[in-house]
């Protein structure tokens, strides 16, 4: 909890009294995320204009995915009467496989029916979903996740590179630290920017962070490799995803043989050449048709070449054929 600021009238002058504290309710579950949890209660607690409650759909101490255990201070029943004016629900790898929380469902659908504005973090989405909050509605959750979130829910519109998406007052974001991007933008949407910077300064986080969720893709997450040959490798099969990337080819261009080339992919990226090649290649699919390109181009200019390769490559990788994918990531607006 940050220290107190001190008031800025003189000593004399008596304080104003200022608005109600707006109510916010937290709903923290067995198995869920630590920082989902905690990082947006950074940003409203340093923010200093909300009355924050952690519940549990029983009020029983729940084990957080980090092994942490988090004492709430109610159950979702015993949450005092009366309109509440932010629900936020974190997310949990479990989630994402279906599985949910006994009574977390049921807690979801009880506070969203009292609250002005629901909000998620990360695998939090499912929870949303599976609760009927989000038919018919814009989304994001991790880019992880997203394909599994369109695929089980055929009515969403998911957009898998925002950082966090509003469709009315619901409100979801992507992985993890993006709800500390969301919950600074309900602050500044409450309270104004000067509050919402105030925050951002306190916490030392962006504003509003640059990129989205792309900024997370394959060449992003790999570590780079001490290796200067492969590390030339990784970029040129980044910036060019259709050209030829053969085991051959890459190792002629690396001077190494093809087995030498495939122990250092390995070593340094957790994959064969292939894979990583492939994974480029999917992500880079993902991209064009989500910007409106057709199967027939998303496969030829990325390589995989024709769109029954695409096809099967989606199915195998994504559980979507390629179609499916772009209707329902294709978006003409932010």
């Amino acid at each position: 909890m940050p220290l107190p600021r001190p008031s800025r009238l003189p000593r004399s002058a008596p304080e104003r009294p200022g608005p109600a504290p707006r109510t916010l309710v937290m709903l923290a579950f067995e198995g869920a995320r630590l920082l989902d949890i905690t990082g947006p209660l950074e940003v409203f607690s340093s923010a200093a204009r909300y009355a924050i409650q952690v519940c549990s759909p029983d009020g029983r101490t729940v084990t957080t995915a980090s092994g942490t255990r988090l004492v709430v201070d109610a159950a979702v029943a015993d949450i005092a009467a009366g309109p509440l004016d932010t629900v936020l629900v974190p997310g949990a790898e479990e989630l994402t496989q279906g599985r949910f929380p006994p009574g977390l469902l049921d807690s979801v659908r009880t506070l969203a029916g009292r609250s002005r504005r629901v909000a998620s973090v990360c695998a939090g989405a499912f929870a949303l979903a599976g609760a009927g909050l989000l038919d018919g509605r814009r989304a994001t959750t991790h880019w992880r996740h997203t394909a599994t979130l369109a695929a089980r829910h055929p009515t969403l519109t998911v957009d898998p590179d925002a950082l966090y998406v509003r469709d009315g007052e619901l409100f979801t974001s992507a992985g993890v630290s993006a709800g500390i991007d969301l919950a600074l933008a309900l602050v500044e949407a409450d309270e104004g920017p000067d509050l919402a910077r105030e925050a951002a300064r306190d916490l030392v986080v962006f504003m509003q962070r640059p990129g989205g969720q792309s900024q997370f893709s394959v060449p992003a997450r790999t570590p780079r490799p001490r290796h200067d040959v492969l590390r030339a490798l990784l970029d040129a099969i980044a910036a060019d995803p259709a050209a030829d990337h053969s085991n051959t080819a890459l190792a002629t261009r690396a001077g190494v043989s093809p087995r030498h080339l495939t122990r250092l992919f390995r070593e340094h990226t957790g994959t064969t050449p292939a894979g990583y090649v492939e994974a480029v290649r999917l992500e880079a699919a993902q991209s064009l048709l989500a910007n409106g390109e057709t199967v027939t181009a998303a496969a030829r200019r990325t390589g995989i070449g024709s769109d029954e390769s695409l096809r099967r490559l989606f199915l195998r990788r994504l559980g979507v054929p390629p179609s499916a994918y772009r209707s329902r990531f294709h978006t003409t607006t932010r």
